[in-house]
């Protein structure tokens, strides 16, 4: 069983910056891929960005690329989300998730690949 834990939500201005965290429990956190969604009011989830377990591959939605930064620290069991020139569309509860497939040295895009899912942090962009 893996436990996920985010921090590092809050409220900002458009134009801010956030970093998210994501720690892991468990010992075999280097074998994950791991991801980074997010759920607005009244929206479906959507995927936000990913990782590959040696943090050499990631992928972002297009509508963040180039303003997020998805990053991880093994030796932490630490999955972590740069977020910056946010703007009042990023709103939303993010999410980050857990792969059991990342022992294929992939990344994940789909809800439906991720095990395990932390309680999410809320984003909120004033503008």
């Amino acid at each position: 069983q893996v436990q996920l834990v985010e921090s590092g939500g809050g409220l900002v201005q458009a134009g801010g910056s956030l970093t998210l965290s994501c720690a892991a429990s468990g010992r075999t956190f280097n074998t994950y891929a791991m991801g980074w969604f997010r759920q607005a009011p009244g929206k479906e989830r959507e995927f936000v960005a990913a990782i590959s377990w040696s943090g050499g591959s990631t992928y972002y939605t297009d509508s963040v690329k180039g303003r997020f930064t998805i990053s991880r620290d093994n030796a932490k069991n630490t999955v972590y989300l740069q977020m910056n020139s946010l703007k009042p569309e990023d709103t939303a509860n993010y999410y980050c998730a857990a792969s059991l497939l990342g022992y294929t040295g992939a990344y994940y895009t789909r809800a439906a690949e991720y095990d395990y899912w932390g309680q999410g942090t809320q984003v909120t962009v004033s503008s």
